[in-house]
């Protein structure tokens, strides 16, 4: 596990780096971050994040990262219920992307505006993530364009019939007139707190 935290980190201090200047460090900039004096222990780690897919090498054998987001340490389980003692403790190290995006080829982000999703926890100005292509099931959250205008709301078939429907009581159901198509079903919503 020690490994993972180390790992952890040094993807850490790398993606800190990218965010800010908005390039990859040099292999100088990188002895200076992970506080080393030599360029073969920046070579391992770079090696290391190769390997996990956490940077890669374009063609021309320029580093760039990976992934979308760099991983995190998971320091276990909160109760969101009654307090109990809490001990951290490194439990795994994940990728905020690959955590909420199952398919990257055919997801994408939306901001969302409005409130007839509000009974969801899906609020005005957080972002869902949509997939594309993804089977519609009674309950899903989709993405839809209904005769001509574009919605997000629950997918509900009963009785031989589909129609959206809000989780907002102030929303009525929207029952297609001529044309229902289904652009995407919603599998993660991201919240920021604060800037």
């Amino acid at each position: 596990m020690e490994g993972k935290r180390n790992i952890a980190l040094v993807a850490g201090q790398i993606a800190g780096f990218y965010r800010k200047q908005r390039r990859m460090p040099s292999y100088a900039e990188m002895m200076e971050l992970l506080g080393v004096r030599s360029k073969s222990v920046v070579h391992f780690w770079v090696n290391r994040l190769i390997q996990e897919g956490i940077l890669i090498r374009d063609e021309k054998g320029h580093l760039l990262p990976g992934r979308q987001t760099m991983p995190f340490p998971l320091a276990g389980e909160i109760m969101a219920g009654f307090p109990t003692p809490a001990e951290e403790e490194l439990c795994d190290v994940i990728s905020i992307d690959e955590y909420l995006i199952n398919r990257r080829d055919s997801s994408f982000l939306l901001k969302v505006s409005g409130d007839s999703m509000i009974g969801e926890g899906i609020r005005e100005n957080d972002l869902v993530i949509v997939e594309r292509g993804r089977q519609a099931n009674n309950g899903d959250i989709v993405l839809a364009e209904v005769d001509g205008n574009w919605t997000m709301k629950y997918f509900i078939q009963r009785d031989g019939q589909v129609f959206l429907e809000a989780a907002n009581p102030r929303y009525p159901p929207i029952r297609p007139k001529d044309e229902l198509r289904l652009a995407g079903v919603v599998v993660a919503v991201i919240r920021k707190y604060h800037k």
